[in-house]
């Protein structure tokens, strides 16, 4: 798809660079900690037993590989657009850009739809209302225009807002951590299950563990948002390689700790029940605490994925429209709030298409985590293929053998035989199905105008 050149659109301000390492980090950390890890902790469990810690050790090597491609390319062109513009560097093809684009859209989307409809279920049990699924639904929708108005409001709210969430989120999840070890200390529980493998009927113990990887991947992803933000970060070359690696290495030890104080004080099977897991490992462990708080700060973790999955959607789709794959008017940026304005109403309108017709949390988790582990093994090849194209600064570099790694690896997570619900596939085909409609109404409309101009 040809367009016209970037120097003759309109002239946009540009993103307000506010994010410095602090506020970077805690990005980060707060975009990977969330839903995965309070939601998916039984369902891992289910599979694994009880080293429910082993699935999210094996997915932060997965995604630490991926991690290393990006830094690659995000300090070799710091820019908005993260996957979508390395992909259209290295490949130049426009619908395989396009397609890219919008699966790691349909990602961020699907993730905070997913946090959205969490957010819902757990402000149901928190209050001790029955809802309905309908009441449910309702709160989910309120709660994405919520996010949309923060969004809109601007990224140094969005982010301050971040930073409070993150704190709640780490402090929910250090609780966990501080029980279990309570527990541990005090000579209660068994934390000799943490070493017990009690693989799933329908698998052995290696394609049991793969199955459960799949699952604890979508609590590791939330790092590749971050790529999103360079516009609006200072100086992104230089600080991105220790803020991003060290918020991967703090939420992976945040993870496995997590794990093993949940199985101590929960059986895997109890633990596989519902959609509370941590809840029941504070009223396991600390029959005292208040479970409604435990319940408020959950809603503060998922709302913190929701946000900032919103915030790289928008984001991306803003980058995209500068780089010409999407219609110029997503480009647009508010002259006040600085902010791209209609690319965040119609990711929103995304979103809430998926709360009402998209189904629960686990299609809607799993379908996030297949479509970027499709996107990461093209980022991982496209790292090797730009290693020809030379830039005028320094930038980080990857040892080679990482990408190639990193592609091998996210593309057997993709496969059926890893014992994926087959509904994942069908969300993901029926999303970039709607991607593909968009391109040809995209081009069909560049063409037109070109006619009409000649």
């Amino acid at each position: 798809m040809s367009g016209v050149p970037l120097e003759t659109l309109p002239e946009q301000p540009e993103l307000k660079r506010v994010m410095g390492p602090g506020l970077l980090l805690l990005f980060i950390v707060g975009d990977i900690l969330g839903t995965g890890i309070y939601a998916l902790t039984g369902q891992v469990a289910a599979e694994v037993g009880g080293v429910v810690w082993l699935p999210f050790l094996i997915a932060f090597v997965v995604a630490l590989l991926t991690a290393l491609s990006y830094l690659e390319l995000v300090t070799k062109y710091p820019r908005a657009a993260g996957a979508a513009l390395y992909t259209h560097k290295a490949f130049g093809i426009h619908f395989l850009t396009f397609l890219i684009a919008f699966a790691v859209m349909s990602s961020g989307i699907t993730s905070a739809s997913t946090a959205s409809r969490a957010f819902a279920a757990n402000f149901s049990e928190a209050f001790g209302f029955d809802f309905g699924d309908y009441g449910v639904t309702f709160i989910a929708v309120a709660f994405i225009a919520l996010v949309a108005a923060v969004n809109f409001r601007g990224v140094g709210e969005s982010v301050k807002l971040n930073v409070l969430l993150t704190v709640v989120e780490l402090t929910g999840l250090l609780i966990i951590i501080g029980i279990g070890f309570w527990a541990i200390a005090g000579g209660e529980g068994d934390v000799s299950r943490a070493w017990t493998f009690q693989p799933s009927s329908e698998h052995g113990v290696f394609w049991s563990v793969i199955a459960a990887t799949t699952l604890a991947f979508f609590a590791m992803v939330g790092f590749e948002d971050s790529v999103n933000m360079a516009e609006e970060c200072k100086e992104p070359s230089r600080i991105f390689p220790k803020v991003l690696l060290g918020g991967l290495f703090i939420t992976g030890v945040i993870y496995v700790l997590v794990a093993i104080s949940a199985i101590t004080l929960v059986p895997a099977a109890e633990l596989g029940e519902g959609e509370t897991p941590l809840l029941k490992v504070v009223q396991a462990g600390a029959p005292n605490f208040p479970v409604g708080v435990f319940g408020i700060i959950t809603m503060f973790a998922v709302a913190n994925s929701a946000l900032i999955n919103m915030m790289m959607a928008s984001r991306l789709i803003y980058g995209m429209s500068r780089e010409q794959v999407l219609p110029e008017v997503l480009g647009k940026v508010h002259a006040g709030r600085k902010t791209p304005y209609i690319a965040i109403g119609f990711t929103s309108l995304l979103a809430v298409g998926l709360i009402l017709f998209a189904g629960g949390v686990p299609a809607l988790g799993g379908t996030t985590a297949l479509l970027l582990l499709g996107v990461f093994a093209v980022v991982n090849i496209a790292v090797l293929v730009l290693r020809k194209d030379k830039v005028d600064h320094p930038h980080f570099r990857t040892p080679t053998i990482v990408p190639i790694l990193g592609a091998a690896t996210c593309l057997f997570l993709v496969g059926p035989w890893t014992g994926r619900d087959p509904v994942q596939y069908a969300i993901a085909a029926i999303l970039i199905g709607i991607g593909a409609v968009l391109w040809f109404a995209t081009i069909g409309f560049m063409r037109s105008s070109a006619n009409q101009s000649d």
